[in-house]
């Protein structure tokens, strides 16, 4: 689906948070003496995996550090360096490099994602001997005979878990006046029980044992393959749970976010919706320092300098500083790698993983000006400074605003109201082209903007991020001149269609929830149209297959009516966490109005002018 680098956050024994990221000894150096900040890369989307951590030949043992502790009812067990170095098995190393080059599963995740029926350096010691015998060649045959001996089958470490707040009926299903859609509001509610998990107490009492890194509270997982918690997914997952009107849900994923976080930066966002539904200001309270961690990381790890009509500018970019291929798609990085001259690879691999940063793993978006923009080898994620990146971070720095004026620090909300406009010029200056009326991903070698269509040129729109009272006219026009409004079944993600997951012709609800609710917040009545237009566009392709299918799926082909969608480097999964919870805010935002029949057939591009012209008629004609 998609993919991201995790930063880990610890608290230590003095209630220090402590954040730890991909590939580095813990405590030995780095940006900052004793509390090292640094990325864990991870293919697909954050989770708490060990294997997501490590680029070799760096070796790093997070759950075991001296004096940390993680969040639950007792400190996690310490460990010997000899006794726990799961992350030799599971983040880099020949045991890991045999079995994925082996191709002994047909995803590269199942390996990595599989528990140890022993002591890892026993382990470890078993294959050093098995792959000497061999002259280190080992026969697939006996390499799998070894893990069927020495690692447990996929999923050991969750049990289900029914949420405790779960209850019948939910209040914005009264909203929804299609008797259909309604009991699909109704059958979506009901699979927040089925996506609901647990870690189990063994991950805790023998973390040494599991990739997974224990966390104290249950969760909503998106679901198939993508069995964990992850970091932008539960986003939107914690918006569904909110009209389903499940705050205590959302506050323990929100408690594990807190302890592990990653990117992109939504963290503050999430706290905000919550607070939005429960006033719970304690829990703000206890945990702001927290937040602006959060923000801090950004600030000292992924900042760039940008200069323009004699100004310099400070924004944010994707960049992972550590290469090796992702374990989860070790095989496929390493193949990929052995296109390129050896001296290239490594910077590969660590724009691979920028790419899994930006939750867009992966798009032609990262690979234009390029070798061969066609290729994933062409990929230079880092080289751009992302539209949406900057928006998510503008946001989190007005709430961080309104949070410290809320608990009497007036001088921490000048702070982040001073950043937030800081950051609205940068965008202004360096990503928004007013002939184009958006704003666009700015590429740093080439010194120019990339002018391709992605919804996420719109985020600054459905994060409040700007100055210029028109832009909601120009964004519109933009959708308009590019043809975007003609697409029937959805956005499209990109107008490239490359095979990856993140372009045409697949769309994603996060995507469509960039785009409607940005339109949607405008006091335009035209914004405010289209934006129910695209809603009712995407509500009928998710209805429409779920009607067919009886499943909701993580993104959807909309060349051919909406299908399941495809491309990228698993199968596509069912569930599914952000789906349904953008589903879930649509039918809240539009159930009045929404319909699941062809009697409200899709708009074709010709009509859909008419139909905006139609809807301003009653303002227009005198009263």
């Amino acid at each position: 689906m998609k993919g991201r680098a995790l930063t880990l956050a610890v608290r230590d024994s003095r209630d220090r948070s402590l954040h730890f990221s991909g590939g580095i000894q813990a405590g030995g150096g780095g940006e900052e003496a004793g509390v090292p900040m640094r990325s864990f890369p991870r293919g697909r989307k954050t989770m708490v995996r060990l294997h997501f951590f490590l680029s070799p030949p760096h070796h790093f043992n997070l759950p075991f550090l001296p004096d940390a502790e993680v969040p639950g009812p007792r400190q996690q067990p310490h460990a010997s360096e000899a006794g726990m170095v799961p992350c030799q098995i599971y983040c880099h190393g020949e045991l890991l490099h045999h079995v994925q080059m082996a191709k002994l599963y047909q995803d590269d995740k199942q390996f990595v994602d599989m528990p140890l029926s022993s002591a890892p350096d026993q382990v470890l010691q078993r294959f050093g001997e098995l792959a000497a015998a061999y002259n280190h060649s080992i026969p697939q045959q006996q390499l799998q005979a070894f893990i069927q001996e020495h690692f447990q089958s996929v999923g050991q470490e969750l049990q289900s878990w029914t949420p405790e707040d779960w209850k019948d009926s939910p209040r914005f299903l009264q909203k929804i006046s299609d008797p259909k859609l309604r009991a699909w509001g109704e059958q979506l509610h009901q699979l927040w029980k089925k996506l609901g998990k647990k870690v189990k107490p063994e991950v805790l009492s023998h973390p040494e044992q599991f990739s997974l890194i224990y966390s104290a509270h249950p969760f909503i997982v998106p679901g198939g393959r993508f069995v964990e918690f992850y970091y932008w997914d539960s986003y939107w997952v914690m918006e569904g749970l909110l009209l389903s009107e499940m705050p205590g849900t959302v506050k323990g994923m929100l408690q594990n976010f807190l302890d592990l976080r990653s990117q992109p930066p939504l963290l503050t966002l999430m706290m905000d919706r919550y607070l939005t539904h429960t006033n719970d200001t304690a829990f703000l309270r206890d945990n702001i320092g927290t937040l602006a961690l959060e923000l801090d990381f950004w600030t000292e790890n992924r900042t760039i300098s940008v200069s323009s009509g004699g100004k310099s500018y400070v924004l944010n970019h994707y960049a992972v500083p550590y290469g090796g291929p992702r374990p989860e798609s070790y095989s496929k990085d390493a193949e990929l790698a052995d296109t390129l001259p050896e001296g290239d690879r490594e910077a590969l691999w660590a724009e691979l993983k920028a790419g899994a940063e930006s939750g867009w793993d992966f798009s032609s978006r990262w690979l234009v000006g390029g070798p061969d923009p066609t290729l994933l080898s062409s990929i230079r994620t880092s080289k751009f400074v992302p539209v949406d990146l900057n928006a998510f971070l503008c946001q989190a720095e007005e709430l961080m605003s309104n949070f410290y004026s809320r608990l009497g620090n007036d001088i921490q909300a000048a702070k982040y109201r001073d950043l937030r406009q800081q950051r609205i010029a940068a965008m202004r200056a360096i990503l928004w082209d007013e002939e184009k009326g958006a704003w666009f991903d700015y590429d740093l070698e080439k010194g120019k903007k990339n002018l391709e269509f992605y919804p996420s040129n719109l985020t600054p729109l459905w994060s409040g991020c700007f100055s210029d009272l028109d832009a909601v006219d120009k964004a519109l026009k933009y959708l308009e001149d590019s043809q975007i409004l003609t697409y029937q079944y959805g956005i499209p993600t990109s107008l490239q269609n490359t095979g990856q997951q993140w372009d045409f012709p697949n769309a994603w609800a996060p995507l469509q929830d960039l785009v409607i609710r940005g339109l949607a917040k405008s006091p335009s009545p035209r914004a405010q149209e289209v934006a129910f237009q695209l809603a009712q566009n995407w509500i009928r392709t998710n209805f429409e297959v779920y009607s067919q299918k009886s499943a909701m799926f993580e993104k959807y082909d909309i060349s051919n009516g909406g299908q399941p969608g495809g491309g990228g480097e698993y199968e596509v999964q069912e569930g599914f966490g952000w789906t349904n919870g953008v589903v879930l805010m649509l039918l809240d935002r539009y159930g009045d109005r929404l319909s699941s029949g062809t009697q409200t057939a899709f708009l074709e591009p010709h009509c859909l002018s008419a139909a905006l012209l139609l809807s301003l008629l009653p303002s227009l004609l005198p009263q």
